[in-house]
């Protein structure tokens, strides 16, 4: 009976050293980016914002780059299509916008 009780613990071992030192790293983690996350992160969105006139945002998407009412947008922050990826839209000649169907 003991034999096999020592088998468990010492194969229990090592999946509870591991949990203990991930559930640590986790902790030291939140504990160590609390202070750092807003400056950083807010400074690098806000040159990403602000470097881009041509940035847009759509709800339930994010941030997308060019005329986001063609079809062959890549609906991406950094690349525009695979046509014109540098941009810009206008005069593009792959330009194909969206043809919306109304609905009465």
């Amino acid at each position: 009976m003991l034999v096999i009780v020592l088998i468990f613990v010492i194969g229990l071992t090592p999946a509870i050293v591991s949990a203990w030192m991930s559930i640590r790293a986790d902790q030291d983690e939140k504990c160590s980016s609390a202070a750092v996350t807003p400056t950083a992160l807010g400074q690098s969105m806000f040159k990403l914002l602000d470097g881009n006139a041509d940035l847009h945002y759509v709800d339930g998407m994010g941030y997308m780059i060019g005329d986001i009412t063609c079809d062959l947008n890549a609906r991406s922050p950094y690349l525009r299509c695979a046509i014109n990826p540098m941009g810009p839209c206008d005069g593009c000649s792959g330009y194909a916008p969206k043809v919306f169907d109304r609905q009465i």
